[in-house]
């Protein structure tokens, strides 16, 4: 096991398994901020976590890197627990979320969940912010979702990374799955992070680490696995799509979990675009083994499992 960084005072994650992001709590001399609020079915633990953490602080910012639902369902919550939080955005789906509108920010057509919240800012890149008692830079890291932010603290050389990089690999580039060109984006971004030179990597998912070399080499092979055969991303989208599902249930009869995927926007729209030559419920069984014989997932009688 590599060793993992000590982290700058003040600063700390709260590391949970895939279904919820990475929260990054940010404690100053006269303020307390989280990056990040994991998914809704964790919020009641999110909200312990950090009343733990704070000690009787209040929590005065939350920030979101970008609004999949694993990084901001535990916003509500957070929200109702602190009325003086102020939270903030990234720019590109803000009127959606004033709106509320589940279809565009992806919520419905993943078929995941995500309890309403509101926001008082929105993180403009190129600007800064004041997170505990440093001051952040705000990138714009389009790639795994068009309007994701990264944050960078330069004196420390702490990079915030979401899910642009992880210690091996990156997410799921989504706006691939809906038929958009995004993967030079994705290069870009680990073009970006790379030029910020920083010594500390906090993931969206996954521990710190300092090997942020090897992980932009593995991260653009990766890459490149995927420019060469994109029918591989898109295979390895709906895969996550399915894990996603199974992480949340944990256990769920194989019946229903079919009609899930049916029920589920983006994998019909993924078998349609590329897999039609199969159809759809047997593609979908193919996914399911490859789970299978992988370890992520197991049968039992008539039930599907996450393992």
């Amino acid at each position: 096991m590599p060793s993992r960084p000590m982290l700058p005072n003040g600063i700390s994650v709260l590391e949970r398994g895939w279904l919820s992001s990475n929260s990054i709590l940010m404690v100053g001399r006269d303020s307390a901020a989280l990056i990040d609020s994991g998914y809704g079915l964790h919020a009641d633990q999110t909200l312990l976590l950090i009343q733990s953490t704070l000690q009787g602080r209040p929590l005065d910012v939350l920030l979101n890197t970008h609004l999949h639902s694993d990084h901001c369902g535990g916003n509500a919550a957070l929200q109702n627990a602190f009325p003086k939080l102020l939270t903030h955005i990234p720019p590109g789906l803000s009127l959606h979320v004033q709106d509320w509108d589940p279809h565009a920010l992806t919520y419905s057509p993943t078929g995941q969940s995500c309890p309403r919240f509101g926001f008082d800012a929105v993180l403009r890149p190129g600007t800064e912010i004041q997170l505990g008692d440093r001051l952040w830079q705000i990138h714009a890291a389009p790639g795994h979702d068009t309007h994701s932010v990264i944050l960078f603290e330069p004196e420390s050389r702490v990079l915030v990374s979401a899910d642009a990089l992880w210690e091996r690999g990156f997410g799921v580039v989504f706006p691939e799955l809906e038929g958009d060109d995004a993967f030079a984006a994705v290069s870009d971004t680990l073009d970006l992070i790379e030029s910020l030179r920083p010594a500390i990597v906090i993931p969206g998912h996954g521990s710190a680490f300092t090997c942020v070399d090897q992980s932009l080499a593995f991260a653009r092979q990766r890459l490149s696995g995927f420019v060469a055969n994109p029918i591989k991303h898109l295979t390895y989208g709906a895969k996550v799509l399915l894990k996603f599902k199974l992480l949340e249930a944990q256990s769920i009869a194989l019946t229903d979990f079919m009609a899930w995927t049916a029920a589920t926007p983006y994998l019909p729209m993924i078998h349609a675009s590329h897999f039609s030559a199969i159809e759809f419920a047997p593609w979908i069984e193919q996914l399911i083994q490859d789970l299978v014989r992988s370890g992520a997932a197991s049968r039992q009688g008539a039930d599907l499992r996450n393992a």
